[in-house]
């Protein structure tokens, strides 16, 4: 049963709207000046329901709903680097206008993103509906293609010192195939991270790129306003966490829209093994991801916006590359144990993940060693979700391991596992 008592929505958005109609009529000469209030129409307010021009006061009285909604002001507001123990510094030569901004009062383009705004903060965005910046559609002569390496790095110490850069690149995905990408250190996906639970990730993020970008960890326990907040043009953001559970993480740039910057290429594994350790492996690192991409122009294909809405990707893949481990398969011993570690970046679509002519003994559906289930034939991983994947590699031959929703597999989420005998 609900409170009579209780203030709607609309009530508390039209004395929002009442407190700034007198500032706002004295600033534009108008004693008649239109508001916009949000909620169900009433008698009150059903002759308010119209557009305003006046950016800056519509922006003003969105701030103060924010208060009542949730989400409203992280679209329309910049991150703010007060009040944060997260450190800030801008590259030298490069100018720090955030000072400017405050005097000047006008709505700056970086943003942290709310995933249920994205689709109206794209509108705001300097980039538009393409990844097509200056940068990643440089010459596609420029890109020459390499195999991403699967295997899972060593554990790289308990104080993990990670200091990378945002850049937009040209990037050669095939012999056909060059993309306009966003990348974190000029690849798609960025780079592995392999550490322990307990350990200290120390994480540095310098923007090289034209537009901001920012870093989401999904290992981390972490104030997601301050760590994770978006950097210009120029500046470095420092943030420190320890991861607590072990597993298959994804990372990716948090700056809205998601959906276009993963899209894009602005994702990775970081892989966090359980203290007490699991069986000895062979282990290797798989990251599915999906490409929506527009007509070929200079030699580059740039991301799609209106295509990621729509869900339908051009090409699907194994660590950004699609079919590169049907051509380089991933190499082990007859008797070997096998762990993948998987990763759906996504944007949108899962990965049920299955190995043609093999079962996993294995599979942890969270942090590992606990929750495991055994003898899968296949298993889906949502966008945004890790899971690890075990076999014992007890017959030779190749072993086409793929996205089971074969949609996608055909269209490169596939690859092939070679038992040597």
């Amino acid at each position: 049963m609900t409170d009579d008592t209780s203030p709607r929505l609309s009530e508390l958005a039209a004395r929002m709207a009442a407190s700034t109609r007198t500032h706002e009529r004295a600033e534009d000469g108008d004693p008649d000046a239109p508001v916009l209030v949000l909620g169900a129409p009433s008698d009150a307010t059903d002759t308010l329901l119209t557009t305003r021009t006046d950016r800056r006061a519509f922006l003003a009285r969105a701030s103060a709903l924010s208060l009542a909604i949730p989400g409203i002001g992280a679209a329309l507001t910049s991150c703010s680097p007060k009040g944060s123990n997260v450190r800030d510094t801008v590259a030298s030569g490069a100018p720090d206008t955030s000072a400017h901004t405050a005097a000047s009062g006008a709505a700056p383009h970086h943003q942290n993103s709310d995933s249920k705004l994205d689709s109206s903060v794209l509108k705001q965005a300097p980039h538009a509906n393409s990844s097509a910046t200056a940068g990643a559609a440089g010459s596609a002569s420029s890109a020459t293609y390499h195999r991403y390496d699967p295997a899972l790095p060593p554990r790289q110490g308990a104080h993990l010192q990670l200091h990378w850069h945002a850049r937009e690149v040209p990037l050669r995905i095939s012999d056909d195939t060059v993309v306009a990408a966003w990348t974190f250190e000029g690849d798609i996906p960025g780079p592995i991270v392999h550490c322990q639970v307990g350990d200290t990730v120390e994480f540095t993020l310098t923007n090289d790129a034209t537009i901001p970008h920012s870093m989401d960890f999904h290992a981390a326990q972490v104030n997601p306003k301050e760590a994770f907040r978006s950097v210009v043009k120029g500046q470095s953001h420092t943030f420190t966490y320890k991861p607590k559970y072990a597993g298959a993480f994804l990372y990716h740039c948090g700056t809205a829209p998601v959906l276009m910057h993963i899209g894009s290429g602005m994702f990775g594994a970081i892989i966090v093994s359980p203290r007490e350790g699991l069986a000895p492996a062979k282990e290797f690192v798989l990251v599915q991801n999906e490409y929506y991409l527009a007509d070929l122009a200079n030699g580059v294909r740039a991301s799609d916006y209106p295509k990621m809405l729509n869900m339908l990707p051009d090409i699907v893949c194994f660590n950004g590359r699609p079919n590169q481990y049907v051509k380089e398969p991933i190499k082990v011993k007859l008797g070997d144990r096998v762990r993948f570690w998987l990763v759906s970046a996504g944007p949108s679509h899962p990965c049920n993940f299955h190995v043609v002519g093999e079962q996993f003994d294995t599979v942890y559906l969270g942090s590992p060693p606990g929750g495991a289930i055994r003898g899968v034939q296949t298993f889906s991983v949502p966008p945004g979700g890790g899971m690890i994947f075990e076999l014992v590699c007890d017959v030779a031959g190749e072993f086409p391991f793929v996205n089971h929703g074969f949609g996608h597999g055909q269209k490169g989420a596939i690859g092939f596992l070679a038992v040597e005998g």
